[in-house]
């Protein structure tokens, strides 16, 4: 690519894998723009995680498995066989995911209210990206009503928010920050 810009969205529509155009307001665009906010958000949490929880290591690949989901929501399903074997499926094993939940779920007190978001920068960035992560999901959703998804994209979503919930209790746990407790009023 030689340069940044090409002019071909400027009337509201943008290119789909395969070559199709659609408007910029499609599901299709709001679900993998939507993967694109929660990559970036992971960038900035990469630069706060600690050591002890071992996300430093893992986030990459996160962030490498989301540019697989949204290459295949940016693809229509007639033309997912054009992406080939490497840009069918994130490569974190939804097992592997829920052993490494499990993990820093024991970094962590037990749960005895609801949390709320915040605690150390990044257990903030964590709940920031969990919900963008459940955003992202709401919107695969909505999309695979309309063109199905291929197996596994949701419960990748699914299993990734409950993991950056896990991350960011663990983090706030080895930062010595106590989870912010939602407490009813009454």
């Amino acid at each position: 690519m030689s340069r940044l810009y090409t002019r071909t969205g400027d009337e509201g529509t943008t290119g789909l894998f395969g070559g199709s155009r659609v408007s910029k307001a499609d599901a299709r665009l709001a679900a993998y723009g939507t993967l694109d906010e929660l990559n970036s958000v992971l960038g900035v949490l990469r630069l706060h995680v600690s050591e002890p929880s071992g996300a430093r290591e893992r986030l990459p690949e996160v962030q490498q498995d989301l540019f697989v989901i949204g290459a295949v929501l940016a693809t229509p399903t007639d033309q997912l066989p054009k992406l080939g074997a490497k840009m069918t499926r994130p490569t974190w094993e939804i097992a592997e995911m829920e052993t490494d939940i499990d993990r820093l779920g024991a970094l962590a007190p037990p749960m005895r209210h609801f949390v709320l978001p915040g605690g150390c920068p990044a257990a903030a960035y964590a709940h920031w990206a969990r919900t963008l992560c459940r955003r992202a999901e709401r919107e695969a959703v909505a999309l695979s009503a309309l063109d199905p998804l291929p197996s596994g994209v949701l419960t990748y979503l699914n299993r990734l928010s409950d993991w950056l919930f896990a991350l960011a209790r663990a983090e706030n746990a080895v930062a010595q920050v106590p989870d912010a407790k939602w407490i009813p009023k009454g």
